[in-house]
């Protein structure tokens, strides 16, 4: 099978980096991150970016923006393009691994973006508005794309500039649709409702009370990163910096937290099986296999 990439998906806590470690090992080859998060510097723990899991795999598209920076897709698909022909000019298949299914998906797609620049005069008049009211503005709206995660206003009205933008840009809105799909194998890591939760209640607890997740929050914040800034990137960015600067309690913060995830990985979930009725097939394998087997099956699948 002649491949542009294989990529390695599923939702949050069920081992992707694992998976594309091993792969990647197995194939000589480098990860492309598809994660939105885990392209900012500093943010660590709440991403979940665990270097040291990579070993000597080298990693692309991790830390490439400062931490406030508000990172778009344009950015993203421009970036991966450049880290997929890099990695395929020294003769190597490039494994794309996240959880962030808008990443995936466009890159899959060969998606192109014109640059859509702020509307500052759009960012004014919705700046009262609540999420809610954001929300309904956007679901009234001609989507061009599948619509990302919008738990924050400020996400809301970012994904109504672009729209309106590419409303009032017909040509680029064409250009925007347009794509040649790219040659890859999808592997998804099939995890059971029942263990997806339990290893991300534990995972969280264990960066709370192991890693110093809330130590991270308080540095970033006394870099002069916005408070608004951090809860931009909502989940653990959010909920640790309404509690740092004192808009709830710890137990509740780790409460609302903790049902946040489970919500956020449920829609991971939708996300790719939406992917599957649009026409792209993921091959779905356990999450718990064996190392060897895992390898084993997934170079059948890979058309090794």
């Amino acid at each position: 099978m002649n491949l542009d990439l294989v990529a390695i998906v599923g939702p949050t806590a069920c081992g992707k980096t694992r998976r594309a470690v091993e792969l990647a090992n197995r194939l000589d080859s480098e990860i492309i991150s598809a994660d939105s998060r885990q392209v900012y510097k500093g943010m660590d723990i709440g991403t979940g970016k665990d270097m040291s899991e990579y070993g000597s795999v080298p990693v692309h598209l991790v830390d490439v923006a400062p931490a406030g920076y508000k990172y778009n897709l344009y950015e993203y698909l421009r970036d991966a393009s450049a880290a997929i022909d890099d990695i395929k000019s020294r003769g190597k298949l490039p494994v794309l691994c996240g959880g962030t299914g808008l990443y995936v998906e466009s890159v899959l797609k060969g998606l192109h973006l014109p640059e859509v620049p702020k509307n500052e005069e759009l960012r004014q008049n919705l700046a009262c508005k609540t999420l809610d009211e954001l929300t309904r503005i956007l679901s009234g709206m001609k989507r061009l794309h599948n619509s990302t995660d919008v738990d924050t206003c400020q996400r809301a009205i970012r994904a109504i500039e672009i729209e309106k933008y590419y409303a009032e840009h017909p040509d680029e809105a064409r250009l925007a649709k347009d794509g040649c799909r790219r040659k890859a194998a999808v592997i998804g890591l099939d995890i059971d409702r029942d263990s997806r939760r339990e290893r991300i209640s534990y995972r969280l607890r264990h960066r709370l009370e192991q890693e110093n997740m809330v130590e991270e929050v308080v540095q970033l914040l006394s870099q002069g990163i916005p408070a608004e800034d951090l809860i931009y990137y909502g989940l653990e960015y959010k909920y640790l910096t309404l509690y740092v600067t004192g808009q709830t309690d710890y137990a509740t913060m780790v409460k609302e937290l903790e049902i946040a995830i489970h919500q956020f990985a449920k829609r991971q979930m939708t996300w790719f099986r939406g992917m599957e009725r649009r026409g792209f097939h993921i091959h779905w394998l356990p999450y718990d296999l064996e190392t060897q087997e895992f390898i084993d099956r997934a170079e059948k699948i890979i058309g090794l």
